[in-house]
């Protein structure tokens, strides 16, 4: 076989990457091969009804909460470059307050736990090959963070496949471009074959939280926490109540047949079922990507399946120069670690409050996280505003000005202007802001020109602005 020939799979081999790793690459790609799809129709699932709610939960007594944070690991997914916003570099790098980052709030959190508890709560990074150099350098400035430990899980990477002969991608200018991440489902093989979740049982530690880096609603929560770990149950996820903005992304359902917990993609969707997956009053909640797992469990269940969890695959269809429309068409295949919900018998979902879920995942959510719609709390947590009833402004930016980080600056050059009573904010054409307006109710924005126009200070309610 010639080095122009390589299949994906052999690729991942003479590359060096651990034996879990290309197990796992192995099962997902044999999927594609197969040209099975992992739909899951309307009428093999059932909605899910009955939650437990957090707001119900008892408050733990603090004394028994110090063993509790020795057994736990808080671990933070950090795999992305945040190339929608136009960043180079790890998202969690992208200034949220002031001069502070996502890193740097998340440092803070976790510092702020083991001041307040006087236990060294554990702590890990899953970095990808992109964000591993400049969020381990950036979090030197942090050193009470890790002290002598090592705090870094390394991402796998996998091949990009050539969409129409399924081969691996070559690409001689930029080799990297031949790699892409294997979705957030890595953590479960990463865990075993980087000798983490060998080493921290070792250690005593039983539970681990996950969550997003870019989720700063996502802290360590005692409530929580005490309560996972006295059901003895091996998965916990967090979920909240979808609303009309919620309506295309994924739902957690129960299976008819086993009567396990499914969570439902987009993307696993038949088309003749997008009218059931969008109604959210039938299926009511989605995933946060806020879990708890019992690593002992965790552990057991992947000796038993040789290592690589039965996770659904997705199917991303790109091109190899993500920044280049015209180049190469290619397949990344990927998986979700909220999918693991179906692979865990006992699995139970919690309903929390939406201040937990404060996502950034495009500069709409980063112009209202920026403004006085969220507000930060001493131990560096970030959360709707008490004002908001913990529902968020729906801000909708003209991507063709608005969509890349380095327009959203100069649109706001003196921060993001006043949000706290604002339900809905549309803005249509160039537009710089003021950072003392105060926008109310439901604001329309609409410069029809192609020259960029000043909105002045003023308070804005209820109203169609044009410039």
């Amino acid at each position: 076989m010639s080095e122009q020939d390589i299949m994906p799979v052999e690729k991942m081999i003479r590359a060096g990457f651990p034996r879990v790793a290309i197990d796992a690459f192995e099962r997902n790609y044999r999927f594609l091969c197969s040209g099975r799809r992992s739909d899951i129709p309307e009428d093999v699932i059932e909605p899910v009804s009955k939650v437990m709610d957090y707001c119900s939960l008892p408050d733990p007594e603090q004394g028994c909460m110090g063993d509790l944070l020795e057994k736990t690991v808080v671990i933070k997914l950090n795999g992305g470059l945040g190339t929608s916003m136009g960043l180079q570099q790890a998202k969690s790098l992208l200034e949220v307050r002031d001069g502070i980052n996502f890193l740097d709030m998340i440092a803070r959190q976790v510092i702020a736990v083991r001041g307040k508890s006087g236990r060294r709560v554990r702590f890990l990074l899953m970095n990808s090959f992109s964000t591993s150099e400049d969020s381990l350098s950036h979090l030197a400035g942090h050193p009470e963070l890790a002290g002598n430990d090592d705090y870094e899980i390394l991402q796998s990477q996998v091949p990009k496949i050539d969409a129409l002969t399924l081969g691996a991608v070559r690409h001689s200018a930029n080799p990297q471009l031949e790699w892409c991440p294997p979705g957030h489902g890595d953590i479960f093989p990463a865990l075993l074959s980087s000798g983490w979740l060998d080493d921290l049982l070792a250690q005593g530690v039983t539970y681990a939280f996950i969550s997003n880096c870019d989720n700063l609603g996502a802290t360590l929560d005692f409530k929580l926490l005490h309560e996972f770990a006295s059901s003895g149950r091996p998965f916990l996820m967090e979920v909240t109540e979808r609303s009309e903005a919620d309506n295309k992304g994924g739902h957690v359902a129960r299976m008819k047949d086993t009567e396990r917990l499914v969570l439902r993609e987009s993307a696993q969707c038949p088309k003749e079922d997008v009218g059931y997956f969008q109604d959210i009053s039938r299926h009511r909640f989605f995933n946060t990507n806020n879990l708890w797992l019992r690593l002992d469990l965790l552990k057991g269940i992947l000796d038993t399946v040789g290592g690589v969890l039965p996770l659904p695959v997705i199917v991303n269809r790109k091109t190899v120069n993500p920044r280049d429309p015209e180049s190469l068409p290619v397949i990344q295949l990927e998986t979700a670690m909220g999918a693991a919900i179906g692979c865990f018998e006992d699995a139970e979902l919690v309903v929390v409050p939406r201040a937990r879920f404060a996502p950034v995942k495009n500069t709409n959510d980063l112009f209202a996280m920026r403004s006085d719609a969220y507000v930060m709390s001493e131990d560096a947590r970030l959360s709707l505003a008490p004002e908001r009833n913990g529902i968020p402004p729906i801000v909708d930016l003209d991507k063709s000005y608005y969509r890349y980080i380095d327009q959203l600056n100069h649109a706001i050059p003196h921060g993001s202007p006043s949000l706290i009573n604002c339900e809905r904010l549309q803005v249509s054409g160039p537009v710089c802001f003021d950072g003392a307006s105060v926008f109310s109710g439901c604001v329309k924005i609409l410069n029809k020109g192609s020259k960029k126009a000043l909105l002045s200070a003023g308070t804005y309610e209820d109203e169609t602005i044009l410039l």
